[in-house]
């Protein structure tokens, strides 16, 4: 995920990109990708493999969008987040395009944490302690 320069769907184009990503890759690979909390710990198992196997990251590009999408759609149904289109001052800091408004009006960049996680690895970056640590975030039921 070269930051800005390749294809990230808008905000309202992100729902249904998370929920075809999780259909393509549960069919293949039957993994517990369900939107809970505790389904985050798979995000960093599979970004570690990635990165761990040496993937390239312009390669791997449609995968750490589709995680990144998970990732903030979790946010959303858990967290009471909503996607929004970064402006363009928020963009050049975050270098992504979208990203998550927490209830409290905080924004998060759930595609850049994943990109990150994968180029970093480590607990530091870790997606599940992301989310408990999560600043501004409501208890709402699943969505």
């Amino acid at each position: 995920m070269s930051r800005v320069d390749e294809y990230v769907p808008c905000a309202q184009e992100m729902r249904p990109y998370a929920t075809a990503f999780v259909a393509r890759v549960t069919a293949r690979n039957r993994l517990p990708l369900d939107y809970s909390v505790r389904s985050l710990r798979i995000v960093d198992f599979l970004l570690d493999g990635l990165r761990k196997g040496g993937a390239d990251p312009e390669a791997a590009h449609d995968t750490l969008c589709g995680l990144g999408a998970y990732v903030g759609e979790v946010l959303v149904r858990r967290a009471g987040a909503t996607w929004v289109d970064l402006d363009a001052g928020q963009r050049a800091v975050l270098g992504q395009p979208v990203g998550v408004r927490m209830p409290d009006g905080r924004i998060w960049n759930p595609l850049g944490k994943v990109l990150n996680r994968f180029e970093a690895g480590g607990p530091d970056e870790s997606l599940h302690t992301f989310y408990l640590t999560l600043h501004g975030r409501s208890r709402r039921p699943a969505a």
